[in-house]
């Protein structure tokens, strides 16, 4: 049987691996002593059957209060017994069931609340002690890490203290519960006690019916007012009820059996309830039919409270028939609910392997020591996973449901103890990088101002390079030093943007010089003197090496300006070699920077690999000759190889000119 059915605890005297269904408050403390000493009374009422009607009793079929209960029979009397305190409190079982091990904090809370505001408040119990159970284990995990982390981080163990708004709301709604609890008993004591005392009074009137010397349909009809008394009397304390319904139901046999009673009324009783008592097992053997197991038992219960508290005795042939049929129905329904109850112990098996496994689970990733924080964060969040995945597996057996949530609890602890180690670490060597940025910090702040734009500017580039290589700082420092090394490096740019914008102006100037130039050169009209032509074009390009530096983006300028005055050039009506040479000069005088040569050593040494190249050709070709050393020189294939020689030795001597040039512009 399932340990949430608190059915079978309902009398209060089943002690392994139950619940007590009412909370032990100072009200229902008050009740017990009250029923105790009723019980006393009730007692000695049962024991004071006159010795006659005893004897008498020893020779008749069994009464049905002296059949005696089976197990399965006494599990729907406790049942019942705990209703009768409260019929309300049997509203309970219509109660939907959830699984809050799976929910989290905020939701536990929410369950609480709504259950608070929708239910009444004696037939929440069991949900109420479970969300609490359920809670208070979240919460106690929560807190010993957060512990850990606060000791980690060099705190005090006796200045520790955590909470969260959840928590908060949480005990306020417990509080509330509790309260509205107390409220309860303290009402229902009275109640009960009297409830109580009006039954015992009763019994003690059914008792003295026997000796009244009165007519007998008067004495049936006061009987009969009794019973309807009794049936009204009211609910009594539930360790009190299956005792009070049994001798009440031993003197109403009595008075049945041994009373001189007119036999027509008697028999018409005996008739009536045989009839609504066999109504009664037919729907108990409808109900063993029903797969729905706990809808049939709460059935069940309702058609026992209707044979116990509404129905009297039938006539003593048909007494055991009736019990043994009710009685079989009855202990086919529980074989069938301690068969269900089996089943889902199963199940809870099943649940328990899942946990298991994750847990192990778990184990092997506390045994992993990543040593990067991305590394960390992925497995955070496959732990994360596998504990989200643990509260969804569902409940495991009663007997090992603390040792799992134990083993549990430990396995993300040893976890989180090796995180917090290496984010300890990780502190520290966050507190190295943290100095070394405040280094670069004040180089910036110390060059923000300085001049000497050649000198600082690569000196600026590069600690903003070494900013990029250092790791993480602390979080708490991250965005203050960031916004200080930010500031001193913006400082210093913009000064040397506003600087350069100054200069850009004459550059600026400097191109627009250049581009009406340009146009001028586009327009030349060759005077067909060569020599003064050359002049011309040559004072073109003085001119325009004059003009100073223009942006780096209109540089494409200037070879708008060479391709004009190879135009130019291309129009000379000279020799192709000499103006080979005047264009070549011309490019030497465009190459020529004092201060940089560059140019000039890339022109050189282009130059001489152009040298080499044709030297090898050279070479090349002569070789090929000696195929035709006995050929006349007029062949024609000879001709052109000869021709080829003499072409390249020209061209060779022109780039050896070429050299010379270069080397003199140094």
């Amino acid at each position: 049987m399932s340990e949430n059915d608190n059915l079978q605890d309902a009398d209060g005297k089943i002690e392994s691996n139950t619940t007590q269904t009412t909370p032990n408050t100072e009200a229902e403390n008050s009740i017990d002593e009250t029923s105790k000493n009723v019980e006393q009374t009730i007692e000695s009422t049962l024991e004071t059957s006159t010795s006659s009607e005893a004897n008498a009793e020893s020779k008749e079929a069994p009464s049905e209060s002296d059949i005696k209960a089976d197990a399965h029979v006494e599990e729907i009397e406790e049942a019942n017994a705990e209703d009768a305190e409260d019929e309300s409190n049997s509203e309970r079982h219509t109660l939907e069931t959830k699984d809050y091990h799976a929910m989290s904090m905020e939701q536990l809370t929410d369950e609480l609340e709504v259950l608070l505001k929708e239910q009444k408040i004696q037939t929440i119990k069991s949900q109420v002690d479970e969300i609490k159970s359920e809670f208070n284990s979240k919460f106690s995990e929560l807190l010993e890490q957060k512990k850990e982390e606060f000791l980690n981080e060099g705190g005090n163990e006796i200045d520790f203290y955590y909470t969260t708004p959840v928590k908060k709301r949480f005990n306020e709604a417990y509080k509330t519960y509790r309260n509205s609890l107390n409220s309860y008993y303290k009402t229902r004591e009275t109640n009960l006690k009297e409830n109580l005392e009006r039954r015992l009074t009763i019994i003690e009137e059914i008792k003295g019916l026997i000796n009244v010397e009165e007519n007998i349909n008067t004495t049936y009809k006061h009987f009969k007012d009794l019973q309807e008394q009794w049936r009204n009397a009211g609910p009594i304390p539930r360790d009190r009820y299956n005792n009070a319904w049994n001798t009440y139901h031993h003197h109403v046999e009595i008075f049945y059996d041994f009373l001189h009673l007119n036999r027509d009324l008697r028999d018409m009783d005996f008739k009536h309830n045989l009839e609504q008592k066999t109504k009664i097992i037919e729907r108990a053997e409808e109900l063993a039919k029903d797969d729905n197991i706990n809808r049939a038992f709460r059935e069940l219960q309702v058609l026992h409270k209707l044979w116990k508290e509404d129905l009297g005795p039938v006539a003593k042939e048909h007494r055991e028939e009736i019990w043994g049929r009710f009685s079989n129905a009855t202990k086919t329904i529980h074989d069938k609910r301690q068969a269900y109850y089996a089943d889902l112990d199963k199940a809870y098996e099943v649940n328990l392997e899942k946990k298991e496994e994750i847990i192990s689970k778990i184990d092997e990733i506390a045994k992993d020591q990543p040593k990067s924080h991305q590394a960390w964060q992925k497995n955070i969040k496959l732990v994360e996973g596998l504990r989200q995945d643990f509260f969804n597996a569902g409940k495991v057996p009663l007997k090992v449901n603390e040792a799992t949530w134990s083993k549990f609890k430990t396995s993300v602890r040893n976890f989180n103890r090796n995180k917090n180690t290496f984010y300890k670490s990780l502190k520290k060597a966050q507190y190295e990088n943290l100095q070394k940025k405040l280094e670069l910090i004040k180089i910036a702040e110390d060059n923000k101002d300085n001049d000497d734009f050649d000198l600082t500017t690569p000196l600026m580039k590069k600690i903003q390079s070494d900013w990029k290589t250092i790791g993480h700082v602390p979080r708490r420092d991250s965005d203050k030093i960031w916004k200080q090394f930010k500031s001193a490096c913006n400082h210093y740019f913009d000064k040397l943007h506003a600087e350069r914008n100054a200069s850009n102006k004459e550059e600026m100037a400097a191109f627009e010089e250049k581009a009406a130039l340009l146009e001028t050169v586009k327009s030349i009209e060759l005077s067909g003197k060569p020599e003064k032509d050359i002049e011309t074009i040559k004072d073109k390009i003085k001119a325009w090496k004059t003009i100073g530096h223009i942006p780096n983006n209109k540089r494409y300028i200037d070879g708008k300006f060479n391709k004009a005055i190879d135009e130019l050039f291309g129009k000379l009506d000279i020799d192709k070699a000499k103006l080979e040479m005047i264009k070549f000069e011309n490019k030497l005088e465009t190459l020529s920077n004092p201060n940089d040569t560059r140019l000039l050593d890339n022109e050189q040494n282009y130059i001489k690999k152009k040298i080499s190249e044709i030297k090898s050709d050279i070479n090349q070709l002569e070789n090929n000759l000696q195929f035709f050393s006995n050929v006349d020189e007029s062949n024609p294939l000879v001709k052109d190889v000869l021709k080829n020689i003499e072409k390249h030795k020209d061209n060779l001597s022109t780039w050896k000119d070429k050299l010379k040039k270069v080397r003199n512009m140094y």
